[in-house]
């Protein structure tokens, strides 16, 4: 079995699982190459990715989550992503009473009414682009309301998260960069604002705050708004067009979901993040040497956690664990990180969202087919299509 876990072709019609089984069976603690830097531990059982995502003290996040070793220089500051406890908590908890299930809650209401305007204007046409047109929207609109920018706006930036996460050799060279940077010019008049002018939303609550006693400045702010751009997207919008193209796959499952949604979708959802796992991967370095089942890790190494291949795990899901289940339960999935210190901050809002978007679709559009390939985003990092075309009737 030929294992490249760093080319954008082994993605391109979703994940690796060949890939992945074979890895589980033969080396689950696997070192893997990688041009023009030593390599990586590639770690692809459910108990190995847990264990390290909650051992921050061994497995740290800096430098980056990222495989490459491409940090940015910005001197002492730090992505809250990419710190470690006790800088990270202090980060955290700036923004994490917004993200809490009351406040989930609580924002359901007009995330319903956001999943009824997005259908309202796709159910007539019976035909759409799933991604662009649905799935994508929902969580650029949410995310756009939380930091009080307008939504085509959310939308837009966004989009810039597609040229951050793909693959170097799918774009221009250089394109990430320039993507990042407009990110923080956007985040710059917004920052300016909110220090002028504050408001009741996320970004004047995270422009006027304090760590450690310090108050954060711009770049602290541009990082801030860079991560809740990306982060507040990936899950939803893979999610919905990622689960989709798995019921397309597997039409007798679709049918069965919409016979009883409202008793059988939540439970779904839960199946198709195992299944999808939007996230493909987090990396951490090793911090003293250390092993992983009898596999010696030497300090400064870097460890990758792979997510698709941890929620497919027999060890953890048993003889069932390669097949779609949507009643699965218990479903120990770890689509969002499976605890410690980086659990998913927006995990909560994110499930609210992709119930909302997903139920006025399932119930709204009828007779739901693909009208021609799935494509998939050109990114070893995020695991979604970036176009699937759809025909319904409209119900």
């Amino acid at each position: 079995m030929k294992i490249d876990l760093l080319s954008p072709s082994s993605f391109a019609h979703g994940q690796p699982h060949d890939q992945f089984e074979w890895l589980r069976t033969h080396a689950p603690v696997h070192w893997h190459p990688e041009p023009g830097a030593d390599g990586f531990w590639a770690l692809t059982r459910h108990a190995d990715v847990r264990a390290v995502g909650r051992d921050p003290a061994t497995f740290s996040s800096t430098p980056t989550v990222m495989i490459p070793d491409e940090p940015m220089d910005l001197g002492d500051h730090q992505m809250m992503l990419m710190t470690d406890p006790p800088r990270h908590s202090a980060l955290r908890k700036v923004v994490a009473r917004e993200f809490i299930p009351r406040v989930a809650n609580a924002m359901r209401p007009r995330i319903e009414v956001l999943a009824t305007r997005i259908i309202d204007q796709v159910a007539a046409a019976g035909a759409c682009d799933l991604v662009t047109e649905v799935a994508g929207l929902m969580p650029s609109y949410v995310i756009a309301d939380m930091l009080g920018i307008p939504h085509e706006d959310g939308v837009a930036l966004y989009a810039l998260t597609e040229a951050i996460h793909a693959a170097p050799e799918s774009q221009a060279a250089g394109a990430a960069m320039l993507a990042v940077i407009e990110m923080f010019n956007y985040a710059n008049g917004v920052w300016e604002a909110r220090r002028a002018e504050p408001t009741q939303d996320l970004a004047s609550l995270i422009a006027h705050a304090t760590v450690d006693g310090e108050p954060l400045d711009v770049i602290d702010f541009n990082l801030f708004f860079l991560l809740l751009i990306d982060a507040g997207g990936d899950t939803t919008r893979n999610l919905v067009a990622g689960g989709m193209d798995a019921l397309f796959a597997h039409p007798d499952h679709l049918a069965w979901l919409i016979e009883d949604l409202d008793a059988r979708l939540s439970p779904a959802i839960e199946e198709l993040l195992r299944w999808v796992s939007p996230v493909v991967y987090m990396r951490r370095t090793a911090q003293l040497d250390t092993e992983i089942r009898g596999v010696p890790i030497a300090t400064g190494q870097k460890v990758v956690m792979f997510y698709g291949s941890a929620n497919r795990d027999e060890e953890a899901f048993g003889p069932t664990a390669g097949v779609l289940n949507l009643a699965r339960t218990p479903n120990d999935h770890i689509a969002f990180g499976g605890g410690g210190p980086h659990f998913c901050l927006g995990a909560h809002i994110a499930r609210v969202e992709i119930h909302a978007l997903l139920r006025e679709l399932l119930t709204r559009c009828v007779d739901l087919r693909p009208a021609g390939a799935t494509e998939w985003l050109p990114s070893t990092f995020i695991s979604g299509p970036k176009h699937l075309p759809i025909t319904y009737r409209s119900g």
